[in-house]
């Protein structure tokens, strides 16, 4: 079987990898379980998965428990973001701040609007710091600015990167 999308045993013990894909990926943590993918992404397209025969343990207990399952998750939420927002953090921080921005503006019009029109009515009104959606509007205000200039700076750190274009190169001709 070849191809990444006919993995699935990222969790068995026996691995055979060439020394090119050893020396191009970078891997840490818990992500020794993703290698395929990371090869893949690395531009490795041979990837093949063998049938080995599993055999129950007889020594010793197994090492797999919550904190294992954790870091694993950490380390696919890692994968799944540098692969697609790796090269383009802005498309990733960038939408979800200006959005928070806009909502927490709107809300904040939305209050004053309703205060001015109390006052020209005639009618009672709040002020507009004494209402509890007031902070919530300038906390998704600050949210929101805080989250486009990470992509902001983020995109510029990428753009910087010496690692940015680099490529493996197989041979020269």
């Amino acid at each position: 079987m070849s191809g990444i999308h006919n993995l699935h045993d990222f969790n068995c013990g026996l691995k055979a990898y060439k020394k090119d894909v050893v020396k191009t990926i970078e891997v840490y943590g818990e992500m020794h379980r993703y290698i395929p993918v990371i090869a893949k992404w690395a531009g490795f397209s041979n990837i093949q998965e063998q049938v080995v025969q599993h055999y129950p343990r007889k020594y010793g207990k197994t090492k797999f428990g919550p904190g294992r399952f954790i870091k694993g998750f950490l380390d696919l939420m890692s994968i799944v973001f540098v692969g697609k927002f790796g090269k383009r953090p802005m498309h990733f921080f960038g939408p979800v701040g200006v959005l928070s921005f806009i909502i927490g503006f709107f809300i904040t019009i939305y209050l004053i609007a309703d205060k001015l029109i109390s006052i020209a009515n005639g009618t009672v009104y709040r002020n507009v710091t004494d209402q509890p959606l007031f902070y919530l509007s300038l906390l998704a205000i600050m949210i929101g600015t805080q989250l486009f200039l990470t992509g902001f700076i983020a995109e510029l750190v990428s753009r910087n990167s010496s690692e940015r274009n680099k490529y493996h190169i197989e041979r020269v001709i």
